[in-house]
């Protein structure tokens, strides 16, 4: 019988009492809930001085691009399945959701969420809406692929196509390489 063995994070958090900050394997950490995650891409979609989606996308996109491709060299995660492994359970140690890579080239790929915590925070806050909200999530995917594939920050588009906030069954992402 053959046996598959998924690779699985391993998180080191610590709290500094006097800082009041979290870490997570060195980097620090917000450790929120999804009614705040959705109240500042609100804020971020209601900014008329900025473009506060693109905004939050980059920053998304910078912060998880360091924290993946440091635990893939500290660990020394070299395959691409491993890597997607480790990048599917750190979206969800962040409190964002559950999410599935679906497929994964250096090209392109989707993905798609199984339960996205902005999405549902914000159809319980303020109903259903005609566009997507998964900014953040956004950035994390371009941050997935450019890790995973080796690449720069700025390396990925991604585009959100179906949105759980939106009424479809889940929220799904196309990424192709800029």
């Amino acid at each position: 019988m053959a046996v598959i063995k998924k690779t699985e994070i391993e998180l080191v958090h610590k709290f500094n009492s006097q800082t009041c900050r979290h870490t997570l394997n060195g980097h620090t950490s917000v450790l929120h809930c999804h009614h705040y995650a959705t109240l500042y891409s609100r804020l971020a979609d209601d900014c008329g001085m900025l473009d506060g989606r693109k905004l939050l996308f980059e920053c998304a996109e910078d912060s998880f691009l360091e924290v993946l491709c440091s635990y893939y060299a500290e660990q020394g995660i070299d395959s691409i399945e491993d890597r997607i492994a480790i990048a599917e359970q750190y979206y969800a140690v962040t409190g964002l959701g559950k999410m599935n890579i679906k497929c994964a080239g250096a090209e392109s790929g989707e993905v798609e969420l199984l339960h996205s915590h902005v999405d549902e925070g914000w159809i319980k806050k303020w109903g259903k809406r005609d566009s997507a909200v998964n900014f953040i999530t956004c950035g994390y995917i371009a941050a997935v692929f450019s890790a995973v594939f080796d690449h720069p920050a700025r390396s990925y588009t991604v585009a959100e196509f179906a949105s759980l906030v939106k009424g479809d069954e889940r929220s799904r992402f196309n990424v192709v390489l800029a």
